[in-house]
């Protein structure tokens, strides 16, 4: 049995369909069970609750092998309540159930200069040290920023042309995709002949500065589209305002600041790499119709 959290997110849902779709048996955790998709509702066993509770996880993990776990980015916390206390729990029904191997959706940056000092990056890093001192077979698959971010700014591109982040216009880093990001937490998921605790970076196929990306959506979807850099206060401050905490507002502060000086440039590709997903296919697939709506 292989129990999936997140199963509504980008991500956890395209793990429950891959998964399900290879005859694989799933066990999922949701809050709200009417928010699922059709295919998982209908083909999976399903735990109503949160993953952050222990009670649910104690059913959760009964008779399971495997778990795919995401902790969902609560920004009404604190940032260590978000991760590493959030995670807590599954720890202990970890070494309760003997779980033998968990995939974690984790950030680049171990082992890096900017480890301890990444905001909701050394959370996230942290969360997996905590994951890994139960003994399990553990992946950690580690992304930069996702291509679907430039998504939540479709209003914003379509209304101004513009969108907008802390990042230098012109600095190229590397992008995933979560359709990639599901592929690969699938294919581990679906194996069980593995063993060790590492971590598996999971990158796009080529490094983008925002100016480049603006370009290819420009290219694609045939409106003019730039890119206008803002300040990581002000980043703060729009964070706060949409209910953030301080400490969750200055984690992301953190993070795009390592960013920025390199930290995501740090991950080295893989072979697959070649194969995955580009920032144009995207665009193509997913941006373009969302910008036509």
């Amino acid at each position: 049995m292989i129990v999936v959290t997140t199963p509504t997110g980008q991500i956890g849902s395209q793990v429950a369909g891959e998964l399900l779709k290879a005859g694989e048996p799933v066990r999922v955790i949701v809050r709200h069970v009417d928010s699922l998709h059709e295919q998982i509702l209908n083909q999976a066993e399903v735990i109503e609750g949160s993953h952050g509770d222990a009670a649910v996880l104690d059913r959760a993990l009964e008779g399971a092998n495997a778990l795919f776990w995401v902790a969902p980015p609560d920004m009404t916390k604190e940032i260590d309540a978000a991760y590493i206390e959030f995670t807590r729990p599954a720890a202990a029904a970890i070494r309760r159930h003997g779980v033998k191997r968990v995939i974690s959706i984790t950030a680049l940056g171990r082992g890096t200069a900017w480890q301890d000092r990444a905001g909701l990056v050394t959370a996230s890093l942290r969360m997996d040290d905590l994951l890994m001192s139960t003994g399990v077979a553990f992946r950690g698959l580690a992304m930069p920023s996702f291509m679907e971010n430039i998504a939540r700014q479709v209003g914003p591109m379509k209304e101004k042309g513009l969108c907008f982040g802390p990042i230098d216009p012109d600095k190229k880093l590397p992008l995933t995709a979560t359709r990639d990001m599901a592929s690969v937490a699938a294919q581990w998921l679906a194996h069980d002949n593995w063993t060790g605790q590492h971590e598996l970076p999971v990158i796009g196929p080529e490094d983008l500065s925002y100016n480049d990306m603006a370009a290819i959506i420009s290219d694609v979807t045939g409106r003019e589209i730039r890119y206008q850099q803002i300040g990581l206060e002000q980043l703060k401050q729009q964070f706060i305002g949409r209910g953030a905490t301080e400490s969750f507002a200055a984690g992301y502060v953190d993070m795009y600041r390592a960013k920025n000086e390199g930290m995501d440039n740090a991950a080295e590709r893989d072979a697959e790499s070649r194969q995955r997903i580009t920032f144009r296919q995207w665009v193509e697939r997913t941006l373009k119709p969302a910008m036509a709506e």
